[in-house]
């Protein structure tokens, strides 16, 4: 046997080694890798989706999950339907999904209405149940999304085998790519698009088409966001960003101070955190000893929605803590803007003036194409009635010709060469029922040829008109923010200021008595302390030292001021601004090394610190105020 693996091993062939330029290795390989990440999955398009969005929906739309009176249907079976168009695997396509849920409370208008456990935006910890116990179907909103997509408003491309046709676009009727928050990181760039009230959206696109001029932010006052708060509105920041797609808004928790039980309740958070990102930064701060002010702090969310609670402790200003919480925590936080949008195949970061005109310049040719579409189907209509109506002139003829045929075949030649029709109006007449060959029936459907004619002369001039086409776009926007505008979630504070740096609290100064073990650790006591403490307690094979004064380590010079050091116990703040010297929680002093910044951990001995206090006055790094 181990002759035989011996004879296999040596008959391994090596592969030629090919040397090839590491620029070439990267164009030919990384490249295209670079491109279908950025083009294929991470960026949105014009239409407010990325692939994954788009193929998720259209495959529910396909389901026959658009229809009102269809049932809810499991999520595992939308996510295995969409493997179809999106090859990336169950867990991708579910997360995708969840995100666009009505439960997930991550959109302003949701697309998929769902029953189940889909986790929160606001909660980082609360995970999505899975899929084959949860329900979905596509929400009444999404009407708006797919309306002409049968009309051949967009391109219908290939899927990733080339088995099916997929939309290039989703035709939506409104600006979603402003509409819906979307984030994306790709290769060497990045989008993050925040989301905006649609009636407000609506309202902008269309005084921007009627006035290229139009202030945006007259009609667009700020983004709104689905997990509600408050927004800090800088209008020097929010023109930045409209003008170049790149900056920052400033949000805010939205909070209520409860007299009776002494508590705030927040019942919005920025959309950019989570309740329990907020929750381990306030313990942080109060066990680092940094907020003193709260008793305890707790998450009370339900099915009610949203809320933190924080129980105060007595004689607290709930509005100067908030102000110090928004400072410390992420109760207040900055949507970083980066309005990066595929166009034609490229990423373009544009300003909110600019995607709008590219929107409706991609809408007004969908609704070209829709149009199109109309005028052919109702000039095929009118091609077969005006077949029908040379019939009305003869129907014994007609029925004559068809009776009087030997072969099926011949039938329609026959027909054509009767009446004078073509092969299409024949077949049309010769597969109507015979119960409908007679004049009444004839007449009835003649008569909507010249409705048809008037029709198609209507949707021609609307066609070659830029101003007719502009006000079918304006009056689907306003249709869709009449049916399904909504109030703004986000407040917008005009006049809010921003938490300011908290002053340094007064440190009081009162007497206390030092004591130094055998070690040298020195311990502070006020009197109040000292007179009810009993025996002074020391750490393991520490007991009772030497007096602080008879220490027989003397400095030349200052041991005095040492002295009024030692019994001031604000002197690390008035003496020693740089925080040099602290005390710990234990009581023990704590110092840092003048050169290294290194702090003395679980206290100093007491020569530890004289020499450092010592060392900083000859090296004149301050001059203490004696």
């Amino acid at each position: 046997m181990a002759k035989k693996k011996k004879q296999e091993a040596s008959e391994i062939v090596s592969a030629p080694i090919r040397e090839q330029l590491i620029t070439d290795t990267l164009e030919k390989n990384y490249m295209p890798y670079v491109m279908s990440v950025i083009i294929s999955r991470a960026i949105p398009e014009i239409d407010g989706f990325k692939p994954s969005h788009r193929k998720l929906l259209y495959t529910m739309y396909k389901m026959g999950l658009l229809n009102p009176n269809t049932p809810r249907t499991k999520s595992a079976n939308v996510v295995g339907a969409t493997l179809q168009l999106n090859p990336h695997g169950n867990d991708a396509i579910y997360e995708t999904l969840v995100r666009l849920t009505r439960d997930n409370e991550s959109l302003l208008h949701p697309f998929i209405d769902s029953k189940g456990g889909f986790g929160k935006q606001y909660s980082s910890n609360t995970n999505a149940s899975a899929m084959r116990y949860t329900e979905v179907k596509l929400e009444p909103f999404c009407s708006e999304v797919f309306r002409g997509i049968d009309k051949d408003a967009v391109d219908m491309v290939d899927n990733y085998d080339a088995t099916m046709k997929e939309p290039a676009l989703l035709p939506t009727t409104f600006p979603n790519v402003l509409v819906s928050a979307n984030q994306g990181i790709a290769v060497g760039m990045a989008s993050n698009i925040c989301s905006f009230n649609l009636r407000e959206v609506c309202d902008t696109a269309i005084a921007l088409m009627k006035n290229p001029d139009h202030d945006i932010l007259e009609t667009l006052p700020g983004p709104d966001f689905s997990t509600g708060g408050e927004l800090l509105f800088d209008e020097a920041a929010t023109r930045e960003i409209y003008s170049t797609g790149r900056g920052s808004f400033k949000l805010r928790a939205k909070w209520r101070y409860v007299k009776d039980g002494n508590l705030i309740e927040i019942t919005e958070i920025p959309y950019t955190t989570a309740t329990e990102v907020i929750m381990d930064k306030v313990a942080e701060l109060i066990k680092a000893g940094k907020i003193k002010e709260i008793a305890d702090m707790r998450d009370e969310t339900d099915l009610g929605g949203l809320k933190l609670t924080i129980d105060l402790k007595r004689g607290v200003d709930p509005e100067k803590l908030m102000q110090k919480l928004f400072r410390l925590t992420p109760l207040q936080d900055s949507f970083p803007c980066n309005f990066n949008i595929l166009i034609a195949g490229m990423p373009r970061v544009m300003g909110v003036g600019e995607i709008l005109d590219e929107w409706t310049a991609w809408r007004t040719d969908c609704v070209k194409r829709r149009i199109f579409f109309q005028i052919q189907k109702k000039e095929d209509r009118l091609h077969l009635l005006k077949g029908l109506e040379r019939i009305l002139l003869d129907i014994d003829k007609a029925i004559a010709i068809i009776r009087e045929t030997e072969l099926e075949n011949e039938v329609v030649p026959n027909l054509m060469i009767g009446f004078g029709i073509d092969e299409i109006q024949a077949n049309y007449v010769a597969e109507i029922k015979l119960r409908n060959i007679n004049k009444e029936y004839i007449l009835k459907q003649t008569r909507a040829i010249d409705d048809l004619e008037g029709e198609i002369a209507d949707l021609r001039d609307t066609l070659n008109s830029p101003r007719k086409l502009k006000n079918v776009i304006i009056k689907e926007l306003q249709a869709v923010a009449d049916k399904f505008g909504q109030p703004r979630r986000t407040e917008i504070l005009y006049d809010a200021q921003e938490a300011a740096p908290e002053e340094e609290d007064d440190v009081p100064d009162y007497g206390v008595t030092v004591f130094v073990s055998k070690e040298g650790y020195l311990k502070k006591m006020t009197a109040q302390s000292l007179r009810m403490s009993g025996e002074q307690k020391y750490k393991e094979g520490d007991g009772h030292g030497v007096d602080f004064w008879s220490s027989p380590i003397t400095f030349p010079g200052n041991m005095q001021l040492l002295k009024e050091f030692a019994e001031q116990t604000n002197f690390s703040y008035d003496y020693y601004a740089d925080g040099g010297l602290t005390q710990n929680a234990d009581g023990y002093w704590q110092t840092a090394d003048a050169v290294s910044g290194a702090t003395i951990a679980e206290g100093c001995t007491y020569l530890d610190m004289l020499k450092t206090l010592y060392d900083r006055i000859q090296n004149g790094e301050y001059e203490p105020a004696v």
